[in-house]
């Protein structure tokens, strides 16, 4: 019974040690490719909605510069 347990334990460790049992990404390296791919485009864009939503992306009207034909 001990080294049943102890068997279970090592595995468990084992399995957290090494990652996720079910992989996240795929086996083929073409299609494994094509998901990190994606996975780092979705990260990338991920500011620019984070702008959006909080509006940050809109032009600043407090700027020190004239913008109707005065000083620039």
């Amino acid at each position: 019974m001990q080294k049943l347990v102890l068997a279970v334990i090592s595995c468990l460790l084992l399995t957290m040690a090494v990652g996720c049992v079910v992989p996240i990404y795929s086996a083929d390296p073409d299609r494994r490719v094509q998901q990190l791919i994606y996975t780092s485009e979705d990260l990338r864009l991920l500011l620019d909605e984070w702008e959006r939503a909080w509006m940050l992306d809109h032009p600043d009207h407090m700027t020190p510069y004239r913008t109707h034909g005065g000083i620039i």
